[in-house]
């Protein structure tokens, strides 16, 4: 299909299974504006949820088109969402807030929208400050789960690529890791990225590293591994660094599979948690150490994500120069 058409104001909304977000662009040169969030268990649909941020009725700044990003596959004409009540009806949406059109997206799409445009405020350089080419960009997610998404670049325009990266296998390779894998749960005998990489896999890293060293210790959440290595807690900190070496092993693979000479960037809300052991220089080593590849991996920059909401920088670039974007929105975009 053709590129798409928002007019403005445009909605633009991150909807999570927890809570949902809302802002609004006013026209192609505008900051966004922000318009709240709310937890999705308080609404019946997303359309009540966007009423009640937009307010009481400002028809000077009502939305005339909307972008929403979903944390999940788009797929049909009704979407549940996986970790709420909602089912997504964009129909729906399009008659309640009498829009002329709406796009639905995947969030890692949105983050990969945001690649582009952001600045040097809303990155924390991870190793040397290389210049990033204008080349594809690759985005990796440690959050809740391990999201992950390629933005290729083609004939001046921007390609976002969202897959389920975040599940690929990852096994041992230093004689610290053959010591700590064994003890790793696996999931239908398999060891994923997600399940170590991620906010629910660094407990499972933690017990394992625990039970490594003859410690039937375990942990409930991620925040008492960060929180016990900043201690001085041998066990968490000994686990924060196998974290950010295998994060930077699977960042350098995806880098070498996408060529992203345009740099790798970790998103997610662990990472600016972390920031001072993601350079202490184990995240770096892993990444480059890739033979015979080595030197190529040396001018790849890596980054973290410190903007408060990529996925609404994503959004809105997206919504405001759909024309720089080559997207397949086939059963994904409804028009009034």
């Amino acid at each position: 299909m053709t590129s798409p058409h928002f007019e403005f104001p445009v909605l633009i909304a991150d909807i999570g299974g927890t809570n949902a977000r809302f802002a609004l662009v006013a026209h192609a040169d505008a900051e966004l504006s922000p318009l709240g969030q709310v937890p999705t268990a308080d609404y019946e649909t997303l359309e009540a949820a966007a009423k009640a941020c937009l307010g009481a009725g400002d028809t000077a700044s009502a939305p005339r088109s909307a972008v929403v990003a979903i944390a999940g596959p788009v797929v049909g004409e009704e979407i549940p969402l996986t970790n709420a009540k909602w089912v997504v009806k964009p129909r729906d949406i399009v008659s309640a807030l009498e829009l002329s059109s709406i796009a639905l997206v995947n969030d890692f799409e949105a983050q990969a929208f945001a690649l582009p445009v952001l600045d040097t405020d809303s990155l924390d350089v991870i190793g040397p400050d290389i210049p990033p080419i204008d080349g594809g960009k690759f985005v990796l997610g440690p959050g809740t789960g391990l999201g992950a998404a390629t933005l290729a670049r083609a004939n001046g325009r921007w390609i976002p690529l969202p897959g389920e990266g975040g599940h690929v296998e990852i096994g041992p390779l230093t004689e610290e890791d053959y010591q700590v894998w064994p003890f790793i749960e696996r999931n239908h005998g398999r060891i994923g990225a997600e399940q170590i990489l991620s906010g629910t896999g660094l407990p499972i890293l933690g017990a394992a590293v625990a039970r490594a060293r003859g410690d039937l210790r375990t942990f409930d959440k991620a925040s008492q591994i960060t929180e016990g290595a900043e201690q001085g807690d041998a066990i968490c900190a000994q686990t924060l660094r196998i974290f950010c070496r295998a994060l930077g092993r699977v960042a350098g693979d995806f880098a070498l599979v996408t060529l992203a000479r345009g740099g790798v960037y970790l998103a997610g809300g662990i990472p600016p948690r972390i920031a001072s052991w993601l350079k202490d220089g184990g995240f770096r080593e892993g990444f480059e150490s890739k033979a015979p590849h080595g030197n190529l991996m040396t001018q790849i920059p890596t980054y973290i994500v410190t903007h408060e909401n990529p996925a609404f920088a994503g959004l809105a670039a997206f919504a405001k120069a759909p024309d720089s974007y080559l997207v397949d929105l086939h059963g994904r975009y409804w028009q009034n």
